[in-house]
């Protein structure tokens, strides 16, 4: 019996979860203010309605091979709309026109999963030769390494296009970085039309992958110049760090997980880290040091579900900024280059 209220319980959190957020994705704003209806959750159900099973072939065959590409695709998706909107201007190679987003520091030797975008639309154009954009393809990948991983499914409206251009400029300015003090952070935020929660929320896809020992290293051994350890990390969590990153240059690329407990599982373990003052990177830890946050923090820490359901909530918001459509994009036929 205890079983079964249980089934009926969760089964009853996905419906309202799903009820909860379509309201937010039957329509959105194109970039000149005009709602496009045709920007919507079934986009392309009659033109391309082997899309989902191709991207959901292609990210599990990857990550077959790779577990680590699970968080590559998420991260690879938001540090796509972070820059300019979700364009998939990250994608993009240098031209003699721009110096692309691929170079700018926070993803040089740091961002992965291109090549998985790549080989997806490949398959998808040999289904729907010139109809699904590369925006769409990487935003349903990303959902889709969220499911693999554990995490809760969200609706995701769809026919946004691709941008014709990117910049290493912007991608250096509007990116957070895992440095910045967190009210740095939440103007980036802010600045996209992201809140507060937004960041904690978000902060929480760091319940997989890994970070390059340099990411964190300071913390390790010489905390803003003091020559002692982050106090703020747990004393055990430091005598661990240090093994896998010795204080030389070497150490820089190697990597650690941001969360330990549970590194390729997506569930709310990042949270309890940060209650127990081990969360890796210095702004995953700052979260604790506001007490608005750091309630936040706590709760997620203590329920599941409710983070499940504030993910979710929050990567709509996010899949949503800056949506090109009409004469503003185009459907690239490959994702590095422009048509």
């Amino acid at each position: 019996m205890l079983m079964a209220i249980t089934r009926f319980s969760y089964s009853t959190f996905l419906a309202l979860l799903y009820l909860s957020l379509l309201h937010l994705v039957t329509s959105f704003p194109s970039s000149n203010g005009q709602i496009d209806y045709n920007y919507n959750y079934n986009y392309y159900d009659s033109s391309c309605p082997r899309l989902g099973m191709i991207v959901k072939y292609g990210v599990w065959a990857a990550f077959k091979n790779d577990t680590r590409i699970a968080a590559s695709l998420l991260r690879l998706h938001f540090h796509d709309c972070f820059v300019n909107g979700c364009d998939a201007s990250i994608l993009l190679d240098d031209t003699i026109n721009f110096r692309g987003e691929k170079n700018a520091l926070p993803n040089r030797n740091s961002a992965r999963g291109y090549e998985v975008i790549e080989s997806i639309k490949a398959d998808v154009e040999k289904a729907c030769p010139s109809t699904v954009s590369c925006v769409d393809i990487l935003a349903l990948a990303a959902r889709e390494s969220v499911l693999l991983s554990g995490g809760p499914y969200y609706p995701l409206s769809l026919g946004g296009l691709d941008g014709l251009t990117a910049s290493e400029k912007a991608a250096n300015e509007q990116l957070p970085s895992p440095f910045e003090p967190l009210e740095n952070i939440t103007a980036k935020f802010a600045s996209k039309g992201l809140d507060i929660k937004d960041v904690v929320v978000l902060s929480g896809a760091h319940t997989i992958g890994f970070a390059q020992c340099f990411s964190f290293k300071r913390r390790l051994f010489d905390f803003k110049g003091t020559g002692k350890p982050d106090p703020t990390l747990d004393s055990s969590a430091v005598a661990n760090l240090q093994g896998t990153c010795p204080n030389k240059d070497a150490s820089n690329s190697k990597l650690a997980p941001l969360d330990s407990a549970s590194t390729y599982r997506f569930d709310n373990a990042y949270y309890v880290n940060l209650v127990n003052r081990t969360g890796l990177l210095e702004s995953d830890q700052a979260l604790m040091g506001d007490s608005k946050t750091a309630a936040m923090v706590t709760a997620y820490s203590s329920n599941s579900y409710l983070f499940s359901a504030d993910f979710a909530s929050s990567m709509v918001k996010m899949s949503n900024l800056g949506i090109l459509t009409g004469s503003n994009g185009q459907i690239r036929k490959k994702c590095g280059s422009v048509n």
